[in-house]
Formats: structure tokens, C-alpha cells, sequence
């Protein structure tokens, strides 16, 4: 047990906590952290982490949770990494990102990887993600990835390892910002001594990855959406703020229409060009003339306008193999193959049930390890095999030699643990981490921290908020500097500080929620956006004499 009477009831002589080593002497990533929460108090602590959570319910900040909007819990005590770390961790990130638009770009023209006995050519012909319709489709920047979410955990030594990739819809950066601006507001203190990387720049580097996508036909200032699958969405509140936030039209299949392999957003003021959509709404339902012919989520035609080259979708549709937790076994091979480097950020050791001896192996030991689908997410599917029960254990067996293809096989990973408040106090929890990383076309930009979820019931491993997991903010520390000169007091930052290296300012609240990426655009008086019609670009005399003899929407009767 620690010492102080704040984290009295933390135990971490287990040895994976990552603020207190197993003699409970206080890591020193951790040390500032520890001494301002420790001069809280037991009850102020508790009384202020009350008010945080009150705060996301008054916002309205929800999950949903077996079928209930739930308030997303956010636990007051930060997850902290230092800033060498972190660097090793955002170049790993990034490298990944990189091997997998390679990857993408690759399968669905020349497959030079399947050629080259790189990946299976049984793995892609037996994917359910691999669209045939986009074949030859290559984006006009070149980007598949827009957006990522790259799952991370810390294994037994600590050393952070990759457990997944999200290259499709990745969602949680909300929280991401939530979280940052929430503790800001409750525990200002907590930031004044020590520097934290700011994250409130994330809305605009999107639109700025987004806008960098349009299509050549796009005018200079290509119109964005947002395209929801509407209110009733689990996700629904984070594509609602995305689109606050950058300042753009946040729309569901209803709003948008195609007219002559071209995309319009219908207004009060008719019908506007869209140039770029980022997509919440999975492949399947995108559009019922090549998917799902029922699906009410989606907008007829416009894969065909994609493959016109008139707009871009972000996340690209297709995406879904590099999802795939059988393709994830084989990204370490993809950044040799592609980018000649050695992997960053190592994989968890992982079998892929389809090799016979691997399967042998596995359903001898299904006891010892973790089983997952495939095309598993949320934690939908995962069997612990330590916690499961004989009868699971043998229905399960019957599962992976019926569909091998379907499932792989990982050790248990003893994930690292935080102090996280719960009715005693706080008590070690099992994390994991979801850096969320924008690209480009010229560079990776990874958010510096990303979600760190949390597992809130004790010994629980699965951290995902449909299994009644949390979250907390994420901090990483900026570099240390030396000031030339006399410096500020001790443990003070400089002010200067906070604008030169993107620094967290907890006094600097003046603003709406996030950076807005149109102030910069702006004249210095203007603080609101100009309105829908004036902001977005009216169709050309072209488009307009084009729609004269097309007035029904296309593709209603295929939907049928």
C-alpha cells in the first residue's frame, strides 16, 4: 500500500501499475501528479472528480450502453506519459499508418504483396471487407487513412505493443477532447507545474487533412460534411461536436443527393456541391446500389461518383481488411515489404487459427489464452479462456475448427494498470490506449495522448464502454527545456512557453470548446461562421443546366 492518504487503497505490488512501482514508491512520470492530487485531499479529490462527472451528464456526453444512453464515465486522475516515450510511440504510430495505406493502395490495383508471397492470397480472397467495386480506385492525394485509431497496451515489461487497428471508422477522439477540456476546468492547478501537450488543435488538422483530399474538380475551398447515421448512433454526440468544431455542415444520407456522378447537400437555398465527406456510417450501408439494397443510411450513387473523381469518402470505402485481425498479424511483414524499415511498435504475439499446427496448438491450450473474431469489435466475441467456463470452452472449440479463418489466438496480456477512483478510493484499473493519428498525404499527425480507456470493474480486462468501461485524459509531457537566463521559479512554466510548444493553458478559456480552424481565415472582428449559403459554393451554370433534365433522384427505384 502508498503512503499517502489520497491512494491508501492502491495495492501495487502486482507490478504493472504505471504510477507507483511495486515497492509503492511513486514513478518519476509521475511524481508532480502525484504530489498536487496528494495536497487535494481525500475529500476534495472526490468532491471536484463529483463535479467532473456531473459536468459530462449536463453536456449531454453519452455512450450507449446495452441499448441505454449512459453518461461516458471519465475517472480525475490523468494517464501520463513522458515525452521520449511518447516520441517513440508517435513515430511507431505513424509508420504503421504508413505500411497500411500501402497495403490498401496495393490490393486494389496491382497486388504486388500477394505476388510476393508477402500476404496470402487466401486472406484476401476470403475477406468479407474487400470491396470489389473499388478496384483501380486510387484518391486524388493518394489517402485511404485519413483518420486511424491504433489500439495500444503495455505488456509485462511495460513496452507498449500494438493490440489492433482501426482504419475504417475509428470514433473516441470526442472524448479525447471532452476529457482535456472538462479536467481543465475542474483541476486547473493540476497543469500549472508541469507542461502537457495541448490537444485542441485536433479539429483543425482535420479539416485541413480532409480539405488537403478534395477531388481536382473541388473549387479552392472544397466543402466538407460530416455524414451521420443520425441521433440514434452510439457515436452520434462525437460526430456532432467533429463538425461543430471544424465548422462544418454535419449531414445524414437524407441531406445529400447525386445528380450526374456528382454529390449535392440539399439546403433552403437548393441544392450545394460537396466535395468531401467524412463518413460515420459503415461500408455496408453507404450506398444501397452496391451494398445493402435496404439500407436507409446511405446515398445512392455514390460510389460511382467516388470512382468519377468527383468526391472523396474519409475513411475510404474498403477499407475494411486492414481492420482485419488477420491481416494485423501480418502488418510487421508489410513495413519490411513496403518501407524497408524494422517495425517501431511490436504486435502482441498473436496465432492465426487457419495454420493447422497453430490451430492445434491453441484449441490444446484454449484454457491459457484469448480468443477473438476476426471482424470482432467493441469486445464483442473476445473469450478469455482463464475466465471461461468448461461448457464455453468446448462450444468454443466446436467455433474455431468450423471456421479457423474466422478467429485468432493471443496470450494474456496482463495490461498495466492506473489509480482510478471508485467507492474506496482509488483502486489499480487495466487501460489500454487509442492514439488517434490524420493523415495528409504529406505527413502523419498523431494527437498527442490519444483515449486512454479504462476497465472499471475489478479485474475486468475489456476496457470498452460497451462493456461499462471509462476513460481519462491523456497526458503527454513536452520535452524538458533549458531557459537561457534566469527562469521561472521553480516548477513554473513559462507563459511563453504554452503558445511556442503547444502547450496546455488551463487559464486560457475564452475560447468556444476547441481551436477553431476558421479563425485564422477570419478577419479579426468576425467571430462567427458566414451562413450555410454564403459559405458554401453555389453549383456552376454547368452543373445547373445538367440538373434541368435529372430532377429524381437517382438510384430510388434500385432502392426499393
Amino acid at each position: 500500500m502508498t503512503s499517502t492518504p489520497l491512494f491508501r487503497s492502491v495495492d501495487p505490488s502486482a507490478g504493472n501499475d504505471e504510477m507507483f512501482a511495486p515497492d509503492g514508491v511513486v514513478r518519476p512520470t509521475y511524481a508532480a501528479l502525484h504530489e498536487a492530487l496528494s495536497g487535494l485531499g481525500p475529500e476534495e479529490f472526490r468532491a471536484r472528480s463529483e463535479s467532473l462527472a456531473r459536468s459530462y451528464l449536463d453536456q449531454g456526453i453519452t455512450f450507449d450502453y446495452a441499448g441505454e444512453e449512459r453518461p461516458f464515465p471519465i475517472d480525475a486522475i490523468p494517464r501520463v506519459i513522458d515525452a521520449e516515450e511518447w516520441a517513440r510511440v508517435s513515430r511507431g504510430i505513424a509508420q504503421r499508418v504508413r505500411a497500411l495505406e500501402h497495403f490498401l493502395d496495393d490490393l486494389y490495383t496491382e497486388e504486388r504483396a500477394v505476388a510476393d508471397g508477402v500476404i496470402p492470397e487466401q486472406l484476401v480472397r476470403s475477406s468479407t471487407y474487400v470491396v470489389d467495386a473499388m478496384r483501380g480506385y486510387r484518391p486524388p492525394n493518394g489517402v485511404r487513412i485519413h483518420i486511424s485509431g491504433i489500439d495500444l497496451v503495455r505488456d509485462g515489461s511495460g513496452e507498449f505493443r500494438v493490440l489492433e487497428d482501426n482504419v475504417r471508422t475509428p470514433s473516441g477522439v470526442s472524448y479525447v477532447l471532452s476529457n482535456r477540456r472538462a479536467m481543465a476546468q475542474t483541476f486547473p492547478e493540476l497543469f500549472t507545474s508541469r507542461p502537457v501537450r495541448r490537444v485542441g488543435e485536433y479539429p483543425g488538422r482535420l479539416l485541413s487533412a480532409l480539405q488537403a483530399a478534395a477531388p481536382d474538380t473541388a473549387e479552392e475551398d472544397p466543402t466538407v460534411v460530416v455524414l451521420t447515421p443520425g441521433r440514434f448512433n452510439s457515436a452520434y454526440f462525437e460526430h456532432s461536436l467533429l463538425a461543430r468544431t471544424m465548422g462544418v455542415e454535419l449531414v445524414e444520407a437524407g441531406d445529400l443527393v447525386e445528380r450526374n456522378d456528382r454529390i449535392y447537400m440539399r439546403t433552403t437555398a437548393g441544392l450545394r456541391r460537396v466535395d468531401v465527406i467524412y463518413k460515420r456510417t459503415d461500408d455496408d450501408f453507404i450506398d444501397p446500389e452496391v451494398f445493402r439494397p435496404d439500407s436507409m443510411l446511405g446515398v445512392p450513387g455514390l460510389v460511382r461518383a467516388i470512382l468519377a473523381g468527383t468526391v472523396v469518402v474519409a475513411n475510404a470505402i474498403g477499407n475494411g481488411i486492414g481492420d482485419d485481425k488477420l491481416t494485423y498479424t501480418y502488418v510487421p511483414d508489410l513495413v519490411r515489404y513496403y518501407l524497408s524499415e524494422e517495425p517501431i511498435l511490436p504486435n502482441v504475439d498473436t496465432w492465426r487459427l487457419e495454420e493447422p499446427e497453430s490451430l492445434a496448438e491453441v484449441l490444446d491450450r484454449l484454457d491459457e489464452l484469448v480468443v477473438k473474431p476476426v471482424d470482432g469489435s467493441g469486445g464483442k466475441g473476445i473469450v478469455i479462456g482463464p475466465a471461461a467456463s468448461t461448457a464455453e470452452l468446448d462450444a468454443l472449440r466446436e467455433r474455431l475448427r468450423a471456421d479457423p479463418r474466422g478467429w485468432i489466438a493471443q496470450p494474456v496480456v496482463q495490461l498495466s494498470t492506473i489509480p482510478t477512483l471508485v467507492e474506496d478510493g482509488p483502486e489499480p484499473r487495466h487501460v489500454d490506449l487509442r492514439p488517434f493519428a490524420l493523415n495528409s498525404g504529406d505527413d502523419v499527425w498523431v494527437l498527442p495522448g490519444g483515449l486512454t480507456r479504462v476497465a472499471l470493474p475489478r479485474g475486468e480486462m475489456i476496457v470498452n464502454s460497451s462493456r461499462g468501461g471509462g476513460s481519462k485524459d491523456t497526458w503527454v509531457l513536452a520535452p524538458e527545456r533549458s531557459a537561457p537566463g534566469a527562469g521561472p521559479a521553480a516548477g513554473e512554466v513559462p507563459s511563453a512557453v504554452f503558445a511556442e510548444e503547444g502547450i496546455e493553458d488551463p487559464t486560457d478559456l475564452d475560447g468556444d470548446e476547441f481551436d477553431d480552424p476558421r479563425e485564422e481565415a477570419a478577419e479579426p472582428s468576425v467571430r462567427e461562421p458566414a451562413p450555410v449559403t454564403a459559405a458554401i459554393p453555389l453549383i456552376d451554370v454547368e452543373d445547373a443546366l445538367d440538373l434541368e433534365t435529372d430532377t429524381a433522384p437517382k438510384g430510388a427505384d434500385d432502392a426499393q
